[in-house]
């Protein structure tokens, strides 16, 4: 498994509850692009959207940008930021349609990465962090910053 592009602010801003795999339906010069590691989650989300002639919703990627391959022949009509549909079980859709309902729950994308030669996204329901839960994770971090540099200097 080798990570290609990773959320940080997924966990800084949003508290995740439960976390979720689920493959990219990507065209074939995107898969390329994202392979080297030209991809960016940041401001990335993920919706449930109606399909007509669907009983179920299905969920896409929104907002994640993925340039064109520099070395891919003239590819017309390429937009980076389009919607990519994600592969989930229908199982997975409807626990998630649940949550969605839920107040102050929101599906966010966590990072990309390749599971043998598929490209797959872990992306997590999260409920949005106050200012002041997001001053504690910072006094938390420093704290382990520290106590890490004091252990080494023991050692």
């Amino acid at each position: 498994m080798k990570v290609l592009a990773f959320n940080k602010r997924a966990k800084f801003d949003y508290e995740i509850l439960e976390t979720y795999e689920a493959g990219v339906v990507l065209f074939g010069h995107e898969v390329k692009s994202v392979k080297t590691g030209h991809v960016s989650l940041r401001g990335a989300f993920v919706v449930l959207k109606n399909v007509s002639g669907s009983k179920l919703p299905e969920a896409y990627l929104v907002n994640a940008h993925i340039p064109l391959y520099k070395h891919a022949s003239q590819v017309k009509n390429h937009e980076p930021t389009r919607s990519r549909k994600l592969l989930l079980k229908k199982k997975e859709i409807r626990h998630l349609i649940g949550k969605k309902q839920e107040q102050g729950l929101t599906l966010v994308p966590i990072n990309i990465y390749t599971k043998h030669s598929l490209v797959k996204m872990t992306f997590g329901v999260g409920r949005g962090k106050k200012k002041i839960d997001k001053r504690e994770s910072i006094k938390k971090r420093e704290l382990d910053r520290q106590v890490r540099t004091l252990t080494k200097r023991k050692s």
